[in-house]
């Protein structure tokens, strides 16, 4: 079973992140427990242009990471039990390269795959592309952890 989109809203539901760390605008492809694809729209308002090279706006590389963490973590806490009472936690990264700028106006077209879970520790491939061109990939490393309630 495919669900071809899920808003804002719904990623709130169960992503734990809000302004300015949401960096996950829509998922447009899912396939629960092994993968999805997700939209981060990149923008001239995103705070981070500020100071990051100002008169050469860029994305910084960890904030494309974080993104494919985001859509990972959509992925993963739509297959466990109660996932509004989870939480996933980026442990570690590894195979990471950034290949290519993100620069505003850019749409950054996540694909997540989950490549192993067990117990609660969680590995996933992801491929970050404007347009056609990959411009980041990565493994990462992360574990489901209880979400500490009153924080939303």
């Amino acid at each position: 079973m495919t669900n071809p989109s899920f808003t804002i809203e719904d990623i709130l539901k169960v992503v734990p992140h809000r302004y300015p760390f949401v960096l996950i605008d829509r998922i447009i492809d899912y396939h629960p427990g092994d993968k999805l694809t997700a939209i981060k729209n990149v923008t001239f308002n995103e705070h981070f242009f500020q100071g990051h090279f100002p008169g050469q706006p860029v994305m910084p590389g960890v904030l494309i990471l974080e993104s494919m963490a985001q859509a990972g973590a959509f992925l993963v806490l739509n297959t466990v039990e109660n996932p509004l009472d989870k939480n996933m936690f980026f442990t570690g990264v590894s195979d990471s390269k950034i290949r290519a700028p993100v620069t505003p106006g850019d749409q950054l077209r996540l694909e997540m795959t989950l490549v192993k879970m067990k117990l609660t520790a969680i590995r996933l491939k992801g491929e970050a592309y404007v347009k056609n061109k990959l411009v980041a990939q990565a493994t990462i490393m992360a574990n489901i952890v209880e979400r500490v309630k009153g924080g939303d």
